[in-house]
């Protein structure tokens, strides 16, 4: 059986984070197209579907590639054939953007579903993670960064009710949030986290019906990325891009913190009838003074009524004894 796949997307698909050679030492990725020094997820996928089938594996993915990057760039270039599966994983660049569109992500991403499904493809998506925990970042720039997340996954809720295929919830996979997933920069996935994310679709597949004799492997080539690693990223690549950032997404950031702490405004309450007009009430259908229930209600009224007013007589003897 011969399989077409191929990926879209943006450096998750690319492979950054799980360089062919095993190293941890230069893992910017900026510009990185696939095969340029990267393996990752989708071509470990690929030679896993080769141990069962003859599969033709064509990875267009593009580093920083946002969701109208993938509609304009990378699905044109798939040409017009038969596919048998598509994997379309991007929208984590959209929401690190000022000019972020929910509206023109789902149409980019609906668009881009019709025209791989019309082609016979089954579609490999994701829903993503919380981001900013595994970032550390602060709980004002947190919120506001997983409300975006949110957002773009209610698309890919959309696009699984809609075309099906298979769907990775990355939230479902404790270790996510283990610092052992990640590469140095911990946007990326390490090759722990390739290689997990290529077997949870390889063990997907299977279960749907598709088999595979060989799933991708577990065991890892390089070592999880050393403090040291972590610390020489950082003020390599980290602070500058921390810099970029900073003008287009810290005031958007700040402004939704603040937006999350004001408190709602206040709406007036109407009034009750308009100005200028006399109040007209239905006549009352309940009798002014009801009879009591009974001759026991009526006894046990008086009673109340005697023992109110001996307390008034009271309290009126006090205070004038008070006065005097």
């Amino acid at each position: 059986m011969t399989l077409h796949y191929v990926a879209l997307g943006d450096s998750t698909t690319v492979g950054v984070g799980d360089p062919m050679n095993g190293s941890t030492t230069d893992l910017a990725g900026a510009g990185a197209r696939p095969g340029e020094g990267w393996r990752g997820w989708a071509s470990l996928l690929a030679d896993s579907l080769g141990s069962s089938h003859r599969v033709t594996f064509s990875n267009f993915a593009t580093s920083g590639a946002t969701a109208p990057k993938v509609a304009t760039d990378q699905l044109p270039s798939t040409g017009s054939g038969p596919i048998d599966l598509a994997s379309l994983i991007v929208g984590v660049n959209d929401t690190m953007r000022s000019t972020f569109d929910v509206g023109q992500i789902r149409e980019c991403l609906q668009y881009c579903a019709e025209q791989l499904t019309g082609r016979g493809a089954t579609l490999l998506t994701v829903r993503f993670h919380d981001h900013g925990q595994v970032f550390g970042l602060p709980a004002w720039l947190r919120r506001p960064l997983w409300n975006r997340i949110e957002q773009v996954n209610s698309v890919y809720d959309e696009l699984y009710l809609r075309f099906g295929g298979i769907r990775i919830d990355m939230a479902d996979y404790p270790e996510v949030y283990r610092r052992d997933f990640w590469s140095v920069d911990r946007l990326h996935p390490g090759e722990r986290g390739h290689r997990r994310l290529a077997r949870a679709f390889a063990d997907e597949l299977h279960r749907q019906g598709l088999p595979i004799a060989v799933p991708p492997a577990l065991d890892c080539a390089g070592d999880t990325p050393s403090k040291w690693a972590d610390t020489l990223w950082l003020l390599r690549e980290g602070v500058p891009w921390l810099g970029r950032r900073a003008g287009d997404l810290t005031p958007w950031a700040a402004r939704m913190a603040l937006t999350q702490l004001r408190p709602p405004p206040r709406t007036p309450m109407p009034p009750a009838f308009p100005p200028g007009t006399t109040p007209v009430f239905p006549p009352s259908t309940t009798p002014a003074f009801p009879e009591p229930a009974s001759a026991a209600a009526f006894s046990h009224s008086a009673v109340a009524a005697r023992s109110a007013a001996t307390a008034a007589s009271s309290l009126d003897a006090e205070v004038q004894q008070v006065r005097a």
